[in-house]
């Protein structure tokens, strides 16, 4: 090691050495100094490593890889389907790794949970629950700060100078010492050597050191979306792709009696009609040819399996609102309270069934061969896809490669536990082997066939005291489950309560001494599943709808009705502050105009919204709408701005 020493100090070969630093300077310096820095450095596989190495990515984790080039891509285990995410998460590990954010890149991860699962589904790979941001955060700032903690290890190697007195900055490494610097492409391949560092063993930025989380001016990662060059499902070309459509059932519950398919298949263009068990499947060159011989099909459907209407549907549901259902929530005893009180306000409320309607409908592309399958769509439950896939097939699960797309909006519509048009694509693959299929649903189809928000029926009794405090509340909710016979069922169900009918309800933060949720679940052959914010969508409305009520009935200025039974909810409190000061709540308004206000947690965000509208010839106009959001740390907070008529204002909170 002396004579490594000596060596090193003599300016005339340290001058050329500490300045190259590619992996094949690296090596010189390790040929120029014998046995010695091999011993004490302990890189003796750098040579015989070299040539399977040279020119390969460094790829410290699953999330990220850095290239000869300096690009930097960030692997996106979630599905962006609009609402960012590739662009908040790629934010999330380049901060810790230090990256240039103009050298980043993303690119979506393969299916594959042992690697890329939901780590707050479990073993599940998946998007929903506005999870994506949440259980990836520290995930991702450890993989960004081992990253560049191997860089760093690597450069502090070459240079022989302390590791802590090597910094980095926009995809580069210095030392101010000794005046060497090298890019991350530079350094890629020594850094690949470096062992990986345990959690323990890096440190993560203070919060005040981020130069990109939290910070505006942040460009999007998904700018293909608006210039064209993005790769949706419909954009999918493989040599020999036939169009798939389906005539799926006119009515729940029907199925195919008997059909006939003659002047479908003289049709131009059509390849084959196949029936399945969701209805009948025109396969053609092209999607205006199997349209047209779609609509040749002739069809005699059963429909004997369910003919309810609306209407008769209401009347049922309503019947119930005056039955007990499952407790959801019992503080204290809201029926006796209310069966002697003398100031009671009621209000039922009707939600009707509501359609996904994305912007993109429902599609995949499948190739699927004798013992394995790939597919290429916007991925949204890629673990639940993959076994769905495999079953029909009959091929082990790990032989189904999902390649996951940006998709045109989903609002739960493509995580559906049965996977309903992947299904599809699959069951019509089967028969057709070795021809790729891109399954298109048209329009219509994703309005009629889709999956549905559950219709529900609610209503809500409270009682006032005489200073005009709610002294009691009780609401039940009628409707379908989502999770039941699904297998969400075994955690999402607990006593006959599916916590998504009555989330936002059961957790009314308002301190109220008699509290009482109830529900009635029904069966119906609906197919229902999540929708926006699931049951929140509904609950939020009736019971911010009803606290103006009882604000009205009691006398009291709405912001401080809700502020008195808000003492124990801090975050709650403040937005619904904010929104009302930015609002000037409690100034008056020209005649005609007027404003409305609620406050509502929602999947971990408190949002509180002022809303100011006027009345012309009947009609409603929404004028204006403050809106104060806490969602902890917003990642991209630039991105998170409207550009439309509605005022956005910001709570700062600590991040759980």
């Amino acid at each position: 090691m002396r004579d490594f020493l000596q060596h090193y100090t003599n300016p005339s070969v340290a001058k050329n050495l500490l300045t190259d630093t590619t992996r094949r300077g690296f090596i010189k310096l390790l040929s120029t100094t014998g046995a010695g820095l091999t011993l004490g450095i302990q890189l003796p596989t750098a040579i015989a490593a070299d040539a399977e190495t040279a020119g390969s990515p460094f790829e410290p984790n699953a999330f990220i890889r850095i290239g000869n080039d300096d690009s930097v891509t960030i692997i996106i285990k979630h599905l962006d389907m609009g609402q960012g995410v590739s662009t908040g998460l790629a934010t999330i590990a380049a901060e810790e790794l230090d990256a240039d954010w103009s050298n980043v890149v993303t690119e979506f991860a393969p299916a594959k949970a042992s690697e890329y699962n939901n780590l707050l589904f479990g073993t599940v790979q998946g998007t929903g629950g506005s999870t994506a941001i949440a259980n990836s955060f520290m995930q991702l700032r450890y993989a960004g700060a081992k990253a560049r903690a191997m860089l760093v290890n690597a450069a502090a190697k070459v240079w022989q100078v302390p590791v802590d007195e090597v910094s980095t900055k926009n995809n580069f490494i210095s030392h101010a010492k000794s005046n060497n610097s090298a890019t991350y492409g530079q350094m890629a391949e020594l850094a690949a050597l470096q062992a990986v560092p345990t959690d323990e063993q890096v440190t993560l930025k203070d919060p005040s050191q981020f130069a990109l989380i939290g910070k505006s001016g942040t460009t999007r990662k998904d700018l293909g979306k608006s210039n064209g060059t993005a790769t949706f499902t419909i954009d999918v070309q493989l040599e020999g792709l036939q169009t798939a459509l389906v005539a799926h059932p006119p009515a729940f519950g029907a199925t195919v009696k008997s059909f006939d398919a003659t002047e479908a298949k003289k049709s131009p263009g059509v390849l084959d009609v196949i029936q399945i068990p969701s209805g009948i499947a025109v396969v053609a060159k092209d999607f205006w040819s199997a349209k047209v011989a779609r609509d040749k099909l002739v069809i005699d459907w059963d429909r004997s399996g369910f003919s309810k209407s609306t209407a008769e549907l209401k009347k049922e549901y309503a019947e119930l609102l005056d039955k007990p259902g499952a407790s959801a929530r019992n503080d204290g005893d809201a029926d006796e309270v209310l069966s002697n009180a003398a100031n009671v306000v009621e209000a039922s409320y009707y939600f009707p069934y509501l359609a996904h309607a994305p912007m993109e409908p429902m599609n995949c592309v499948i190739l699927a061969g004798k013992e394995k399958a790939e597919l290429w769509y916007g991925a949204q439950l890629q673990t639940v896809d993959q076994f769905s896939v495999a079953s029909v097939l009959d091929v082990p699960p790990d032989n189904v490669t999902i390649n996951t797309l940006f998709a045109g909006g989903s609002f739960g519509r493509r995580a559906n536990p049965h996977s309903d048009y992947v299904v599809e694509a699959a069951t019509i693959a089967k028969q057709l082997r070795d021809v790729p299929i891109k399954l298109v649903w048209t329009r219509e189809d994703d309005m009629r066939a889709g999956y549905y928000r559950p219709m529900y029926v609610q209503k809500i009794r409270a009682s006032l005291d005489d200073e005009g405090n709610i002294e009691a509340w009780q609401q039940r909710i009628v409707g379908q489950s989502i999770a039941s016979g699904t297998p969400f069922e075994a955690f999402m169900v607990k006593e006959g309560v599916d916590a998504s009918s009555v989330e936002g309800a059961s957790t009314l933060p308002y301190s109220i001494p008699n509290f009482s949720v109830e529900l009635h679940t029904t069966t119906l052959p609906v197919p229902v599943l999540w929708w926006r914010s699931v049951g929140h969508t509904h609950n939020a409305f009736s019971t911010e709808t009803f606290i103006d009520e009882l604000a009205t009935k009691a006398g009291k200025d709405p912001v401080a009705f809700r502020m008195a039974m808000l003492e124990k909810q801090p975050r709650h409190r403040e937005v619904l502050k904010l929104a009302a000061e930015k609002a000037n709540w409690g100034s008056p308004l020209p005649e005609g105009k007027g404003r409305g206000i609620a406050v509502h947690e929602s999947f971990r965000s408190y949002v509180a919204e002022v809303a100011e509208v006027s009345v012309k010839n009947g009609q409603i106009i929404v004028e204006k709408v403050v809106c104060a959001v806490d969602c902890g740390l917003a990642i991209n907070p630039t991105l998170s701005k409207p550009k439309c008529k509605v005022a956005l204002a910001s709570v700062c909170h600590p991040l759980c």
